[in-house]
């Protein structure tokens, strides 16, 4: 390993997490981005929500199920149990078809909300679910970025959280679509998630370490690009897709610097060094 800055933020990848259109988990992820599968474009599937009692199975949306689903997979590749895990979500816009219902019910005459669309509309709604699904009672941070920045921006909290606390933090950041007549306005392409367990220590399932020099972490050199056209527009059509690029060097094992997307003129510079 090489030598690091006193006061860089660093941390291990122990496990990743993935379900997106025509990514259904990791694995199948890491072959297409290796160039060793070809990519074939599909719809996001999403399944049941594991962990959560009958009523809330029925009430979970389409975020929950995207951030239970990729956060259990990071889980089960790091072996790691979640009760005590720190956590980290990430959204550009929460639950856009619970946004795009309670508008419906606020347009229409009657104007009467649902209970279980107005306790889904804030945007901790999936950290919630993730508490009860997994009986954890650690700190979690819930934050949202402009532009198309989110996975970057909470990417860097995870970081800082796992520096200053010394603990394993999950990453978890979600985006689902928009009905119209929304989807014209923020056109979202469809649900996108993904999970990355960040250690302060290199543990047996670790693929790459990270690594953010405060003093040159924000950059205004534009963000990394995927050579290959059907994911380099799987990247750009869904907020927190922009974790692609990060993606493919995790699966293709490849050191270096990386620049994610944050906002306009100020993006996300890390250096990555694979195990």
């Amino acid at each position: 390993m090489s030598a690091v800055p006193p006061q860089a933020l660093r941390a291990w990848v122990a496990g990743i997490g993935l379900l997106g259109p025509g990514l259904p988990d990791w694995p199948t992820a890491a072959a297409v981005l290796r160039g060793d599968s070809a990519y074939q474009p599909a719809r996001t599937g999403f399944p049941p929500p594991q962990g959560l009692p009958p009523a809330e199975r029925r009430r979970a949306t389409a975020a929950v199920r995207l951030a239970l689903a990729s956060g259990g997979e990071a889980l089960a590749m790091a072996a790691r149990a979640s009760a005590d895990l720190r956590t980290v979500f990430a959204a550009s816009s929460g639950d856009a078809s619970n946004c795009h219902a309670l508008c419906e019910a606020l347009a229409s005459q009657d104007r009467l909300i649902s209970p279980t669309r107005f306790h889904n509309s804030v945007h901790n709604a999936a950290s919630g679910y993730w508490g009860i699904a997994t009986g954890s009672m650690a700190p979690s941070a819930v934050l949202c970025a402009p532009q198309d920045g989110s996975f970057a921006a909470g990417l860097l909290e995870a970081l800082v959280q796992l520096g200053t606390s010394g603990e394993d933090v999950l990453l978890l950041a979600c985006d689902t679509e928009y009905p119209e007549p929304l989807r014209s306005a923020r056109p979202i392409a469809d649900g996108y998630g993904v999970a990355l367990l960040l250690s302060p220590r290199r543990a047996a399932s670790a693929q790459a370490c990270l690594r953010v020099d405060p003093a040159a972490a924000f950059t205004e050199d534009a963000a990394h690009t995927l050579a290959q056209p059907a994911l380099e527009a799987l990247r750009r059509s869904i907020p927190t897709a922009r974790s692609l690029s990060l993606l493919q060097r995790l699966a293709r094992a490849e050191a270096g610097r990386l620049v994610l997307e944050q906002q306009p003129g100020r993006n996300l510079a890390l250096e990555l060094e694979p195990c």
